[in-house]
């Protein structure tokens, strides 16, 4: 924990999110955009007034990263040392109203009032005809570049020393990002740019070595995405609830290679039986016979067991399913709504749950398919 404390990379995070933080919390907690202009544009001799106005709020917001990590540590110690490996996720895009954006600004696409000129999203769709609107900030990849990539190996060096394997989200936008002006009140007018993920996880890996990740390649991959990911070698994802809609479809296990992560759901997604009593009846009727199984008045809370065991015997480096899918748990134990600010995340497993039976069920498919 010491070493962590005080490897550089941390010492600057926590020195940044600790003024931000107090500085937030002294301006009412309001974005920084709403700071007095010395305070937004990060004027030297103002900081240095703040830190020592400041000085007890910098102080806890530090011991309460100091306390994370500490807690943090000893769960991955313990996990690690009963042979369990912990899946970390780095979202591509960071918030506007966050440290890293703050402290610093020459790395983002940003004005002379440092706000942003254009901001993430993806284009429009058959499910989205106006795109999606993220409003994030887009990284200036060049700056990135010229500084060596300098801000994005602290943050994965600080990620590795908090969990074993790298879950990189919207992995796409390393090969290409959707560019928004930030005036724009949907996606439908911005463009595809390129970025130089390339060179990033060239350099990442000349500092870092060989990269743990799980690169998430769902929504609109083309080959430049799919030469990225294969280039460095990083398995993709594939999601069972996505495969049912015909013998063509990718994420069926008939279709995999070895070097993937295949998911029964992921958080975004319903439980498995949840999606079993909500999807389409050509889907539905299409995964039994996938998977060679017959309807009944109990496959609802049946089916997740057989997604679960279609995950395991295949071919993919990883298998995994949430523990509402073990339990076969309806709808009302999803995690997560996509675009939904309220209601996420709420789900807690009880102690209880974890019965030998289940136990068993979960050692006996690891045991039948090296697991």
């Amino acid at each position: 924990l010491v070493e962590v404390l005080r490897a550089p990379g941390y010492v600057r995070y926590v020195d940044d999110f600790a003024l931000f933080m107090a500085l937030k919390e002294s301006n009412g907690g309001g974005a920084w955009d709403g700071w007095p202009a010395s305070l937004r544009q990060g004027e030297p001799s103002a900081l240095a007034q703040a830190r020592v106005d400041l000085a007890d709020s910098i102080q806890r917001f530090k011991f309460y990263q100091f306390l994370f990590f500490q807690q943090w540590n000893a769960l991955r110690a313990h996990a690690n040392s009963r042979g369990v490996k912990i899946i970390g996720d780095i979202p591509i895009f960071v918030a506007y109203d966050s440290a890293d954006a703050w402290a610093n600004p020459e790395l983002f696409f940003f004005d002379e009032n440092r706000l942003p000129t254009v901001v993430a999203g993806v284009p429009p769709d058959g499910f989205s005809p106006t795109g999606q609107l993220w409003g994030n900030p887009l990284y200036d990849w060049q700056k990135h570049k010229e500084t060596g990539f300098a801000w994005w190996l602290a943050r994965f060096r600080a990620t590795l020393a908090q969990v074993d394997i790298v879950r990189l989200d919207h992995f796409r936008g390393f090969a290409g990002y959707y560019e928004i002006p930030a005036s724009d009140k949907t996606a439908e007018h911005g463009r595809w740019m390129p970025a130089l993920g390339a060179e990033l996880f060239a350099t990442m890996k000349q500092s870092l070595g060989e990269l743990p990740i799980i690169a998430e390649d769902l929504g609109l991959i083309t080959e430049d995405v799919v030469a990225l990911r294969d280039g460095n070698g990083f398995p993709g994802m594939k999601i069972l609830q996505f495969a049912f809609s015909g013998p063509d479809n990718d994420f069926l296990p008939h279709h995999f290679r070895e070097n993937c992560v295949v998911y029964t759901g992921v958080h975004d997604n319903d439980t498995t039986r949840g999606w079993y009593e909500t999807t389409s009846e050509k889907e539905r009727e299409y995964a039994l016979r996938y998977l060679g199984l017959k309807t009944s008045k109990n496959m609802a809370k049946e089916f997740p067991a057989h997604l679960i065991r279609a995950a395991w015997s295949s071919v993919a480096l990883f298998a995994l399913a949430p523990m509402q899918d073990f339990l076969a748990l309806g709808g009302e134990a999803r995690f997560n709504y996509p675009s939904r600010l309220g209601g996420n995340w709420d789900w807690r497993m009880d102690a209880s749950a974890l019965t030998d039976e289940l136990r068993d069920r979960i050692r006996e498919l690891n045991y039948l398919y090296q697991r």
